[in-house]
């Protein structure tokens, strides 16, 4: 069978929301709600954290995670890729013998998830040959084509236009085009393409379409997704109970 591990990255130095990966989310830090999932899930063999911190790690095995290496604090900077601390964790793997066929990158500001959507996505992929990674996403409630950039003039122009005419961006938005953005839920990550080509997604990545999720990346979103749950206690008893 191949080797499903999931890696979830923790680091301690969130600036936007001090402490988010540990800040409490219905009663439970953040990182617990991605780690049950993990947990939960049937296609993952581990669960490892990736961190600087010694406090999140110890928090991280707690919750019933691993967290066998710390990440080195030049890899945990505003700056650094996700790149990098998969590169990091690979050669962790190497060093030991213990490389996995398939990492699932897990972030965890999009706690809310069904384990069994992982599932379907690690199986979906694993049936995908010529798929080079596979990451999730979530149609934009309107199209980025009704979307502006500022020009250095100072006026609006249509994204990746080249003209500042507007009025076709006044059409209904049945006439544009779906587009999608990343959420964060559940990435599929191929070792051999990784260690073949350097990179972590590649260019021929397979959409795998959730329903809509919250991202914690600002106080804000903390209140939004604790309301969420004061609506449905369902997902809560899935994960911890």
């Amino acid at each position: 069978m191949a080797k499903v591990v999931a890696i979830i990255p923790a680091r301690a130095g969130s600036k936007g929301v001090e402490n988010k990966n540990v800040r409490l989310l219905g009663g439970y830090p953040l990182l617990a709600w991605s780690i049950a999932a993990c947990l939960k899930s049937v296609t993952i063999g581990r669960t490892i954290i990736s961190t600087d911190s010694p406090d999140y790690a110890t928090l991280a095995k707690k919750l019933g995670a691993e967290a066998p290496f710390l990440r080195p604090s030049e890899l945990a900077g505003d700056n650094s890729s996700d790149g990098e601390f998969i590169h990091h964790a690979l050669d962790w793997f190497a060093a030991r013998s213990e490389e996995p066929d398939f990492l699932v990158h897990i972030r965890p500001t999009t706690p809310i998830r069904d384990p069994r959507l992982i599932d379907d996505a690690v199986h979906a992929f694993m049936e995908a040959p010529h798929a080079t990674a596979l990451r999730s996403v979530q149609m934009m409630p309107e199209s980025a084509y009704k979307t502006f950039e500022i020009t250095p003039g100072g006026q609006l122009k249509p994204v990746g236009s080249s003209s500042t005419a507007l009025d076709n961006t006044n059409n209904a938005r049945q006439q544009f085009p779906s587009t999608y953005q990343a959420n964060g839920y559940v990435d599929v990550l191929s070792t051999a393409f990784i260690r073949k080509t350097g990179l972590i997604h590649g260019d021929k990545v397979m959409p795998f379409v959730t329903p809509s999720v919250v991202e914690i990346d600002t106080e804000e979103d903390f209140p939004h997704l604790e309301y969420q749950l004061t609506q449905s206690s369902a997902i809560t008893q899935k994960l911890f109970n």
